[in-house]
């Protein structure tokens, strides 16, 4: 995992297994692996977990992440390898851009 203050990037899970173990045997290894790692992020201070799909859709979904766009990494955690990106925050899939970025159109700030 790299971190940038309270934010981090979680490269992996990692399982590997012979060829003929079933694919939901690794891919609940998957998401144990994924869950001990979500079960210390709160006591470490990080607050968001970023993690590339890596073909664990299924893991990032269970355990809480849901997909985001790009634009909300970090400028610390911008430019890695990988396409897609789910976030977790705080274990809660509540997510907002409010206070981010760039200003708002005034359309989307309800002035029309």
């Amino acid at each position: 995992m790299e971190r940038a203050g309270a934010t981090a990037m979680l490269h992996g899970p990692v399982v590997v297994a012979p060829p003929d173990t079933p694919t939901d045997d690794v891919l609940a290894v998957a998401a144990d692996l994924a869950s001990q790692v979500l079960a210390h992020a709160g006591p470490a201070g990080i607050v968001t977990v970023f993690a590339r799909p890596q073909s664990l859709d299924r893991v990032w979904v269970r355990s809480g992440f849901i997909p985001v766009p790009e634009a909300e990494l970090p400028r610390e955690l911008q430019g890695r390898p990988g396409l897609g990106l789910f976030g977790w925050r705080g274990g809660t899939a509540l997510w907002s851009t409010a206070g981010r970025g760039g200003a708002r159109s005034s359309l989307a700030r309800g002035e029309h």
